[in-house]
């Protein structure tokens, strides 16, 4: 986006749950979700709430196009709902399911973050960890459970991210958004590694994160050339470019 959109932090509105701080500060024409001590966790357009500005988020819509025709996804972590919006806006979802740990950021979403209701979303509140046993089974799954001070234990918990593979269905994919360590892997790659039996792959981003794809089973393989595919049919209606994100894929580290 141009600087012209860039202005001076203002201050919409900051609430105090059991979880810390949560504030929403506007900077120009974008209005962002921050946690406690002012940790950025999600930026939303405000004149179009389905816009990706984050590269990790753009990653992540990569992850989802590994799928030629999903009916179903689930968000494990909703933050403003940007991407969430993005899914429904561009692929043939039928049913959205997201879970979101603390009540106020669906509302505040609502009310400040552009989030417009959508009778495919069924949104509810609890912990992703305890609620994942009860959501009925995605061709999609997006784990970005974060907090102020960093990722949440389910990130490199090796039973909960072996929960969420079963979770999906047939030529499903797992889509997680993980942190980078100073070697450009991503947080946790030897029980990545170990769990997923090193197969899956890899989408390191210039903000830091590295985005995981995951397959729902040994056997299934991404398809590269129907990727692209789907990614050049799609960019038009973006006004961003995703190929750098293919370009940057690799197998798991």
């Amino acid at each position: 986006m141009s600087e012209e959109l860039l202005s001076e932090e203002l201050l919409i509105v900051e609430e105090r749950d059991d979880f810390g701080v949560i504030r929403v500060v506007e900077s120009g024409a974008f209005r962002y979700l921050e946690f406690g001590d002012e940790v950025e966790q999600s930026c939303v357009l405000m004149g179009d709430p389905s816009w990706l500005e984050y590269d990790y988020s753009r990653a992540m819509l990569v992850g989802a196009l590994c799928h030629s025709r999903p009916r179903r996804a689930l968000f494990l972590g909703f933050g403003a709902g940007s991407l969430t919006q993005a899914c429904l806006k561009y692929l043939p979802l039928e049913e959205v399911e997201a879970i979101e740990l603390r009540p106020s950021i669906p509302r505040l979403a609502r009310e400040h973050l552009g989030l417009v209701e959508d009778q495919r979303l069924n949104l509810r509140i609890g912990d992703a960890v305890q609620e994942l046993a009860e959501c009925e089974p995605a061709d999609l799954i997006f784990l970005d459970l974060y907090t102020d001070t960093g990722p949440a234990p389910a990130h490199i918990g090796w039973e909960f991210l072996g929960a969420c593979r079963e979770r999906l269905r047939p030529g499903g994919w797992l889509v997680i958004n993980q942190w980078s360590t100073d070697d450009g892997r991503p947080l946790g790659a030897a029980l990545l590694r170990g769990r997923f039996h090193r197969h899956y792959w890899e989408c390191p981003v210039p903000e830091g994160n590295v985005i995981v794809f995951v397959p729902a089973d040994l056997d299934q393989e991404l398809n590269l050339r129907g990727l692209k595919k789907r990614v050049g049919q799609l960019e038009p209606k973006l006004g961003y470019s995703l190929r750098t994100y293919i370009e940057s894929l690799r197998p798991a580290q």
